[in-house]
């Protein structure tokens, strides 16, 4: 099967808007080096009559943030009758709000930190202060606090003192109207991504991010040369098999489709605990999916056109 027109699904209006632009960017570039003829589309005004008029074989969408997550332009794309790679609507809303991804794992059997979600109103309601009161008293300290919905650890960050709470909030409410607040769980940070080949998915090695400092926050995520991604990562062999075990489960038990990337800290006994999980990962150069997909050996042209392909009826 030959592709003869794919659309690249990019920028949007979410905060995340110029990573995806960047992300987009990268796998146009990628389907071009095997031959793909492909074009960057953003999600704009001219979409809708651009995907009528000339309907493209399949779309590749690498919007992050709301709406590029959320199932939103998926739901319009199967409105289109648009053959598009990446999970249905349903499984996105549902990847796309942490408390309730975490909720679904952990029916799965995976660990992930205790947490308690709630909106911006209880605060104002029951007076903010009594409120982080007892979430200090229930979870104990350090915290990590970050919005129920977003990505690229926007308005996320970690609290060691109850004096830092109050701060985290603000910060976290300016990205969200409703904050995640989880113990937080000291140990390697790591990513594992999942492929489906032949309808079947595969755990790509796990990458660990080393910051400076610490953090992983925008800036480290974003520049280059800021962060140490190391793959794969320096765990136990016990304990890599954990964390790929965990990505594959969360990416089953979501009904996840075609690819994804789940978020895992690995503590000292080499138990893996899930954070979240992202149905359109980053896709820019210094991404943790293209960097796992590079030391599988892969060629990420190749993978992003059997991507494709898996979906060109």
């Amino acid at each position: 099967m030959e592709l003869g027109h794919v659309v690249v699904l990019a920028g949007g209006l979410s905060y995340e808007r110029e990573v995806s632009l960047r992300s987009g960017r990268r796998v146009v570039d990628a389907l071009r080096s095997v031959e793909v003829p492909v074009e960057l589309r953003d999600a704009d005004a001219t979409l809708l009559d651009a995907l009528s008029n000339d309907p493209p074989d399949a779309v590749f969408p690498v919007l992050h943030g709301a709406s590029g997550e959320d199932g939103a332009m998926r739901d319009v794309l199967e409105l289109l009758d648009v053959p598009y790679v990446g999970s249905r609507p349903d499984a996105c809303r549902v990847a796309w709000d942490k408390p309730s991804a975490k909720a679904v794992v952990r029916r799965a059997g995976l660990s992930t930190p205790a947490s308690v979600a709630l909106p911006k109103e209880i605060f104002h309601d029951l007076g903010a202060s009594s409120v982080l009161d007892h979430i200090v008293r229930r979870l104990g300290l350090p915290l990590f606090v970050k919005p129920t919905r977003g990505g690229s650890a926007l308005g996320a960050s970690i609290v060691r003192e109850a004096s830092e709470l109050p701060a985290a909030m603000v910060g976290c409410f300016s990205y969200g109207d409703a904050a995640l607040i989880e113990q937080y769980i000291a140990g390697t940070e790591v990513a594992v991504s999942v492929i489906e080949r032949d309808g079947r998915p595969q755990a790509l090695p796990a990458v660990e991010i080393v910051v400076p400092g610490g953090r992983y926050d925008y800036t480290a995520r974003y520049d280059a040369g800021d962060t140490e991604f190391v793959t794969p990562a320096r765990l136990s062999p016990e304990a890599a098999e954990r964390a790929t075990a965990a990505a594959l489960t969360a990416h089953q038990a979501l009904g996840l489709r075609d690819l994804s990337r789940t978020d895992l800290i690995v503590d000292s006994d080499g138990e893996a605990h899930f954070l979240e999980v992202n149905v359109a990962p980053g896709l820019t150069e210094t991404s943790l999916f293209p960097i796992a997909i590079n030391a599988a050996g892969l060629d990420l042209g190749t993978v992003y056109r059997d991507l494709l392909l898996a979906r060109f009826p």
